[in-house]
């Protein structure tokens, strides 16, 4: 059975410790980010059931977090847990997107039940993305890939910048594997397969001509 996957961004150590250990024994799996850079680049590439979002972090508000989210149009739950109880904030985060609010001191009962009861349409099989990173390895339609170092370097740049045009010169300068366009080529051709999207029209990874490639899903 697949857990749950939780992902908590909250930047205080005893917190986070306290939540995790809790939540790990109900069967949780849950990872921890402390800042709100870290938390954007992790949501872009992985895939979780809910998210457990501190509003005061260091590096920025928690709110940057949900309009990421929004604004990727990605349906994952969110429960803001803070230590901010006015209106005007909750109201805030609500407008933003947050499907939940908790204010610390926070009773792990009842953080746990409401965890259940936003995952229950939320089934674990990670929103049934069609692309998702986990533990160094990419899923294609819930499978494993089987790929290369640079196969696995590349699909991930285009799964972090889905529906997003990338150039071929930025490809071949972000990865120091991809020496030339015709390398770059090849490794396109060779994802392709093992997708099942091979053919004069792919479906997802696309060929802008003379530009650079999209995956669109």
């Amino acid at each position: 059975m697949i857990k749950n996957r939780v992902l908590l961004i909250e930047d205080d150590e005893d917190v986070i410790v306290w939540i995790k250990e809790y939540l790990e024994e109900f069967g949780f799996e849950v990872s921890a980010l402390t800042t709100v850079t870290d938390a954007i680049s992790n949501i872009s590439v992985n895939s979780y059931n809910i998210i457990l979002l501190d509003i005061n972090l260091p590096d920025f508000y928690g709110y940057e977090v949900l309009k990421h989210i929004q604004s990727n149009k990605n349906d994952i739950p969110v429960i803001v847990i803070s230590a901010y109880s006015d209106r005007k904030t909750k109201l805030h985060a609500f407008k933003l997107g947050a499907s939940d609010y908790m204010t610390k001191p926070i009773d792990l009962e009842e953080l746990e039940a409401r965890i259940r009861v936003h995952t229950k349409s939320n089934s674990p099989d990670f929103q049934n993305k069609l692309f998702f990173v986990r533990d160094n390895t990419i899923f294609f339609q819930d499978k494993a890939l089987s790929l290369t170092k640079t196969e696995f370097e590349l699909l991930s740049k285009l799964i972090e910048n889905k529906n997003i045009l990338l150039e071929r010169e930025f490809l071949c300068e972000a990865l120091s594997s991809i020496s030339s366009n015709r390398s770059l080529d090849y490794h396109i051709r060779n994802i392709r397969k093992k997708i099942g999207d091979e053919g004069s029209n792919p479906k997802y990874l696309l060929t802008e001509y003379g530009l650079g490639y999209k995956l669109i899903y």
